[in-house]
This record gives structure tokens, sequence and C-alpha cells, in this order.
């Protein structure tokens, strides 16, 4: 007689006649069986050659069942240890079933039940490892997956900065020397959110977002963006407009960076005490990142020519937003990122320089 299931057993018993009855029968119906007279040789082999079952029996001299057990279970959690006793414990069996015993089997064996037994506990031991298998080929898929995916948002989120950056460089050329502006304050504007112990994700927000705070312009006429002489109040109050149309533009994404784009682009002109436009906010009613964009587009404005006005250098453009020209008011600003930028304002220096070339 054989099976279709096989498997490879081993048999611990210290009487020589189960030991080889056992062995003979499940052999006979297709098992590949190991015996050993002790548990002390079972664990040895086991730790170089596990198997798919531990047929044992309590009752031995030298290791007994129980020990075995332990000894099995601290090796592998999986392979079934199925007990042999010559009478049944109340006891025993919940000290067995306590350390992990697979099952019990009562002597005199019935052939039939034992070979039952053992094939349930070969089979609970494949079915296991392919579960565990599956579980690891499953990780690997998702971590596989997920690293495709997340170079995939990396390239996305990379075009999308690109993208950003080239849409408002049409807006920002209309007004300026050259492009380089816009890539200026993305990089002021992360220095100040960085000293602030910004949380990851503003920061890089607001690096890219940053870039979109003049894109209103898109919508001034160029008779009035790039008029030399002084403005009217006409003209300046369509200027204004460009804070407004910038957030019409952009507001409406669910897309995060595009939201503090749309924020900055309304509030980059509000002013701390209250004096800027387009609402007049006062303090905190100004978002944060309006008033990092507010002053680092300050400082870059000063840095640079325009129509209307020479540039200024580094020292000069400090002083100007640290104690004021009657124009420019420290109160403009927020405290904390006036701080910020006092104690970073040599960065600023870097970046524009290495901007020039």
């Amino acid at each position: 007689m054989t099976n279709s299931i096989g498997g490879r057993i081993y048999v611990v018993d210290d009487d020589r006649f189960v030991l080889e009855s056992v062995t003979a029968l499940l052999v006979e119906f297709g098992f590949s069986v190991r015996a050993f007279s002790n548990g002390h040789e079972a664990v040895k082999h086991f730790v170089m050659e596990p198997v798919d079952l531990v047929l044992t029996d309590i009752n031995m001299p030298i290791m007994n069942g129980l020990e075995l057990l332990e000894k099995i279970r601290f090796l592998d959690k999986e392979t079934p240890v199925v007990l042999m006793t010559a009478y049944a414990d109340l006891d025993v069996a919940v000290k067995a079933i306590q350390k992990g015993a697979f099952d019990f089997i009562i002597k005199p064996y019935r052939p039939p039940a034992l070979v039952h037994t053992v094939e349930k506990g070969v089979n609970f031991k494949r079915l296991t490892q392919i579960e565990k298998n599956y579980k690891a080929e499953l990780e690997h898929t998702v971590a596989t997956r997920t690293a495709e995916l997340n170079a995939a948002l990396g390239e996305i989120t990379h075009m999308s900065r690109e993208i950003i950056e080239r849409l408002t460089a049409a807006a920002e050329l209309r007004d300026e020397d050259t492009g380089l502006h816009i890539s200026r304050v993305g990089m002021y504007a992360k220095r100040i959110a960085l000293y602030l112990k910004m949380d990851e994700s503003f920061v890089n927000d607001i690096s890219v977002a940053s870039a979109m705070h003049d894109v209103g312009k898109i919508g001034i006429p160029d008779s009035i963006l790039l008029k030399p002489g002084p403005l009217t109040d006409e003209e300046f109050a369509t200027i204004k407009q460009h804070t407004t149309i910038g957030e019409r533009i952009l507001k409406g994404s669910p897309h995060s960076m595009l939201k503090m784009g749309a924020t900055i682009a309304a509030t980059h002109h509000e002013r701390w005490d209250g004096t800027g436009y387009p609402a007049g906010l006062q303090g905190e009613e100004i978002p944060l990142e309006g008033r990092i964009v507010m002053l680092v587009d300050q400082y870059d404005a000063l840095r640079n020519s325009r129509v209307y006005k020479s540039a200024l250098d580094h020292v000069k453009t400090c002083d100007i937003i640290l104690n004021g020209d009657g124009r420019t008011s420290p109160q403009h600003f927020d405290p904390k990122v006036l701080a910020a930028f006092n104690e970073t304002k040599g960065d600023f220096a870097d970046i524009f320089e290495k901007s020039q070339g």
C-alpha cells in the first residue's frame, strides 16, 4: 500500500518493537522514515535535515517526548510533532498542547488511525510552507511594485516641477531679465522653511510652489507691467490684481503643491502689520507660506535691476529688510521669518551669487 502524500518522517521510540513496527507501517504507506531510539540522536539529525513530521513516544528514559518537543520547537516552530503514549494523562496532554504538540496517539495504536494522523500532519506542514512561500512572494511582489511606483512618482514629481517652472517662467520673463528669479525664490523659501523646522512635505511643496507667486502677471498688460516710470494709482491697482488672478489660475486643485501655490499667489504681498494687499490681512491671518515668500521675493527684487530701478548689493538689501528704508519696514515681515532670514542671510548671498554663473 502507498499513498500520494509521501513525506519525510522521524520516528523516535526506545521500544525497539514499536520503533520497527511503526517504521515498517509508514514505509509501506509511502513515507520516507528515519528511526531513532533516543531523542538526542533525533535532534542532532533534525538540525541538519528538517523533516515534515516527528512521531515520538512520550515516556523515554534519556530525553522524554515533551523534552524532545521543546527542542524541536526551539529549532522550528512549524514542524508537527505527534506524541505517542501508553495511557491518556490529562495533565501531560495539557502540557504537550501548551508546548505545541500537533496530536496524540494512544498505544496500542490502530494502524489506520496512526497513518491518518501522520498524513494530516504532513499536509499541515506542506500547507504551512505553501502559505509561508506565498507570503514571502507577496511581500517581494509588493516591495518590487512599491519601488516601481516610487520611481514613477519621483519621475512624475520631477516632471511636474519642471512643467511648473517652465510655465511660471513664461509669466516671469515678461518683466524679468532672467527666469533665474523663479528658482532663486524657491531656494530662498526652502532655506527659511528648513530653518523654521517645517515638516518635509511643507519644505518640498514651498520650494516649488513659491515659483508660482507671480503667475498672475500673465493677466497684466505689458504697457503697465513693463512701464519704465512711476505707475499711476489706477495702474498700480491693476498690478495688484496679479495676486487674485494667480489664485484663480491655481485654486481648485487637489494637489498640495498647487494648493500652496494658490495661497502664495494670493498672499505674497500681504504684510504682517496689515498694510499689504489684496485683502489687508494682518499677522497670522496670513498663511506662513505667504509670509515666507513675501520676504524672499522682496530680497530678490532688491538684488535685481528693473526698468525702474538699479540692483542693490547683498549688504544694502539686508539692511533695508532688517532696518527699513522708509519704503520697506521690518514691521512688514513676520518676526519669526525675519529672524530666520537674519540667521540665514549668508545662504541667500550664496544662492544669488551662484545663480549668476
